[in-house]
């Protein structure tokens, strides 16, 4: 499936700027370590910049995905716009790479729709409820990402 997910109109303050990437990249450390941020379960995901050409790094929550897999939210605080690597990951799908308990994977990124992105983001609200908040901060419908192990 595509990744289709249009911009809202209104939202929360997206996290951006110097501060926010530095923080970005202390938090990469400590998640490649732990496995674990702000008390949940976390990734490092490792995009290809869609426009620069140039590996991007990110720390992520994630949760088990039914069958195998990881989900991600692109949830951006609740902001208006996607998260600059929601749009990474539609360009290149399949050149994607996530740190994830102690090991790197190779995996390719899909991005949920109808009941099975409805039943994933109950799962998500569920086990992280703080997720439930950013969806109420705009009109933007957050997307959810399963990321597959490539074989």
């Amino acid at each position: 499936m595509s990744f289709t997910t249009p911009a809202g109109t209104y939202g929360g303050r997206k996290p951006s700027g110097p501060l926010v990437r530095f923080f970005s990249k202390m938090a990469s450390g400590r998640v490649r370590k732990s496995g674990r941020t702000m008390g949940m379960d976390a990734l490092v995901l490792t995009t290809i910049g869609r426009t620069s050409g140039q590996e991007r790094v990110t720390p992520v929550a994630w949760f088990p995905a039914p069958g195998g897999g990881w989900l991600i939210a692109a949830s951006a605080n609740g902001a208006a716009q996607n998260p600059a690597w929601y749009l990474n990951l539609a360009a290149h799908p399949d050149r994607v790479t996530i740190d994830v308990s102690g090991r790197k994977v190779a995996v390719t990124a899909e991005e949920l729709h109808g009941p099975e992105r409805d039943e994933a983001w109950r799962q998500i609200v569920a086990a992280a409820p703080r997720f439930a908040g950013y969806e109420t901060k705009t009109d933007r419908r957050i997307p959810v990402i399963r990321l597959r192990e490539r074989g």
